[in-house]
């Protein structure tokens, strides 16, 4: 094996066992769920994804800046920090560490036009917002610095399937598919939870059973310690399923049992991030959500449906006009990431929180 597919050079103290899920600042110290908390990580991921974007970054830095986010709020509460600031300096610090370097200013403005819904051209580069931005962001970058204890190091889940591309005979079709469940894949904590081998091995099964379709070999039989028996009768479908195809991660990386044990509980918390959203109104989740979880595993249930943490819509008056705080309506439900770059995304609500982060916990 060569020395890309170990999850070498990532601190053992970033890798937080499932259960840590239930003892996350915001869940310890206030009132929030964990459905809320993933949720509202989430959506601070498909901020820091769209405020990168807009930058002009490189996927690269959006994934290690995503990384940073997610381990920040494990050490620090939302009720806290406000999700967007952290993203944000996530996303400059991101701009520093790799090498694609963004003016302060230039975030700030990106920023500012996120959360009001005008277009960045029409942000002067001299307002009294735009200074109040920049100040946000370096006071939320310096508690982000010493909440990773200067740590950067991180290793993306689609460094290594590319490598698993190269080294198999996935069609493009399955590439797709395995990319963008990795992009989705940020959107969830799993980057904090399992390696980034773990992680590519269950986008590409996953990946693989959905353009296998529903009649091919299921994710326990991918995913078992041996292969199916060659006895089982073919499945009905257009094509063969080739269950030594679908189970080239497993074979590639060799993985023990307690892998595949990883490798189930990833699959099972992606199927359960899909499976919250309002897949009816997009193909793409509706096929991943079909798809059954392992049974072999434990059952996760860690996600709510997100049509119910959907803030209230703001009233209306009776000029027409929504109050002036409705210009921070939140976002629709997330979609998976090659489906978000076809719409105008709604500017996410700040909710109460101030702009500038308080210091608390920190001394």
């Amino acid at each position: 094996m060569t020395t890309s597919t170990q999850d070498t050079g990532v601190s053992a103290q970033w890798t937080f066992p499932v259960e840590a899920l239930q003892h996350m600042p915001s869940v310890e110290t206030s009132n929030y769920t964990i459905g809320k908390e993933l949720y509202d990580r989430a959506r601070g991921v498909e901020f820091l994804f769209r405020l990168g974007s807009s930058l002009g970054l490189p996927s690269s830095a959006m994934f290690t800046a995503a990384t940073w986010f997610h381990r920040f709020f494990m050490r620090f509460s939302m009720e806290d920090y406000h999700r967007q600031d952290i993203a944000a300096a996530c996303i400059f610090l991101a701009t520093k560490t790799e090498e694609c370097g963004r003016k302060l200013r230039d975030v700030a403005r990106v920023f500012q036009s996120k959360i009001t819904g005008v277009d960045v051209a029409h942000i002067p580069n001299e307002s009294l917002e735009v200074e109040n931005q920049q100040t946000a962001i370096l006071l939320a970058e310096e508690i982000l610095l010493e909440a990773l204890c200067f740590d950067f190091v991180t290793i993306s889940p689609h460094f290594i399937l590319v490598e698993l591309f190269d080294a198999g005979q996935t069609n493009t079709k399955v590439q797709d598919y395995a990319w963008s469940i990795a992009h989705d894949s940020y959107r969830t904590p799993l980057c904090i939870l399992f390696g980034p081998r773990i992680i590519a091995a269950a986008c590409i099964i996953l990946a693989q059973r959905a353009a296998d379709g529903l009649h091919s070999p299921s994710l326990d039989a991918r995913i078992s310690l041996s292969p199916p028996s060659a006895s089982l009768p073919t499945p009905p479908s257009h094509k063969p399923a080739s269950p030594d195809v679908s189970r080239f991660a497993v074979e590639y990386f060799g993985f023990d049992e307690t892998d595949l044990r990883h490798v189930t509980d990833a699959l099972t918390i992606l199927l359960d991030f899909y499976a919250a959203q309002d897949f009816h109104s997009n193909p793409y989740i509706s096929l991943l959500a079909s798809i059954q979880p392992p049974t072999h595993g434990r059952q996760l249930k860690l996600y709510e449906p997100f049509a119910q943490l959907l803030p209230p819509v703001p009233p209306v008056t009776n000029d027409g006009q929504t109050p002036e705080s409705s210009q921070y309506a939140s976002s629709a439900p997330l979609t998976p990431s090659h489906s978000s770059s076809t719409t105008k995304p709604a500017p996410e609500s700040p909710g109460s929180h101030p702009r500038i982060p308080s210091r608390r916990g920190l001394s």
